[in-house]
């Protein structure tokens, strides 16, 4: 039987609480911040972090991993899903690679591709989903190669320093994943 959580290069693990100081930091990192969320840039204390991981452990609705190489047990990212809508079959992915050691390597695409197995195989989606915004030119290239299509934009939905910015809706069905 395969490792669903297993690829060549990494491996998606449950959050350790050893791995709270380093998701701190990157919760801490504007520039990091400015490309995972479309919320404002608030920098999080260990105690903001412990609490959203906490909503993750206690929620059905969405799970979060952590992204570790396999050679190390250190934490590079995060990757899950949230706003789970069981009875559609329906999710949002998310993903984040918080050390910039690991970023430009092909690990995001690999990361991707393990919750989208897990996604579809796993837990019996039938569409997951993503937002973006359309300043991050390199998820959005990792999302269109991952097989997500372009279905909608929120016209400059995104204030960034004075500038709006679109942020861009994507999918992926079940059926698309199987033909990639």
């Amino acid at each position: 039987m395969r490792n669903l959580f297993c690829g060549p290069n990494l491996k998606l693990t449950s959050i350790k609480e050893a791995d709270v100081e380093a998701i701190e930091k990157w919760f801490n990192d504007i520039a990091f911040l400015r490309y995972y969320d479309m919320l404002p840039a608030f920098p999080q204390n260990q105690k903001d972090v412990k609490q959203m991981l906490e909503e993750f452990s206690d929620s059905f609705v969405k799970y979060i991993f952590a992204i570790r190489e396999n050679d190390s047990e250190d934490i590079i990212g995060i990757i899950g899903f949230d706003d789970i809508i069981w009875s559609n079959g329906v999710a949002t992915v998310f993903i984040g690679i918080g050390d910039e050691r690991y970023t430009g390597k092909g690990l995001g695409k690999e990361a991707l591709s393990l919750l989208l197995d897990f996604g579809f195989n796993e837990l019996n989606f039938y569409r997951i989903q993503l937002n973006v915004i359309a300043y991050n030119e390199g998820a959005i290239k990792l999302y269109e190669n991952a097989g997500f299509q372009k279905e909608g934009t929120y016209r400059k939905f995104i204030n960034r320093d004075g500038e709006r910015y679109d942020m861009l809706l994507y999918g992926l069905l079940r059926e698309e994943w199987n033909n990639l």
